[in-house]
């Protein structure tokens, strides 16, 4: 994960590119692989942890319908997290993250390991859906995190 992180400052400092986060399943971890290197300073700029329901609401301005209708953990909440820090933040790349790390909380539709990762660079918008295997809290933070590292790495190639 550092490897990553430290690429990933280097090519946002060389591209001279602010980033933001708006983190939820992770918990702040993105943010902290970010923060934990050198010179990050001169890109990372916010993460916000917006783990409650409430939080998404309020802070982020999701829609309580879309979370009403498709869930916390979805591809439309992911979207609208993404597209709104953005407007909070004013960096070039914002980063949003909302899945179920687990054990428990997660459904036939909706298993543990479920996770969506949403990254909006300028005006294009991409958000993915990943299912991760390994069972582990822990585990599926980490996998969540590395995923979001490479995904913003080639978003930015």
């Amino acid at each position: 994960m550092k490897k990553l992180s430290q690429k990933l400052v280097k090519l946002l400092t060389k591209k001279r590119l602010k980033i933001s986060f708006a983190e939820s399943c992770t918990g702040g971890l993105l943010s902290s692989s970010i923060t934990s290197i050198i010179g990050s300073s001169k890109v990372f700029t916010i993460g916000l942890v917006t783990y409650s329901n409430p939080s998404k609401i309020s802070i982020l301005k999701v829609p309580k319908n879309i979370i009403r209708k498709h869930g916390a953990v979805s591809y439309e909440t992911c979207f609208a997290m993404v597209k709104n820090l953005s407007k909070i933040s004013k960096t070039n790349i914002s980063v949003s993250i909302t899945g179920i790390a687990g054990p428990k909380g997660g459904t036939k539709k909706k298993p543990v390991g479920m996770v969506f990762i949403g990254i909006k660079k300028y005006n294009k918008t991409l958000v993915k859906k990943y299912l991760f295997k390994n069972k582990k809290r822990t585990s599926i933070q980490k996998d969540a995190v590395i995923k979001a590292l490479n995904l913003i790495l080639s978003f930015l190639k």
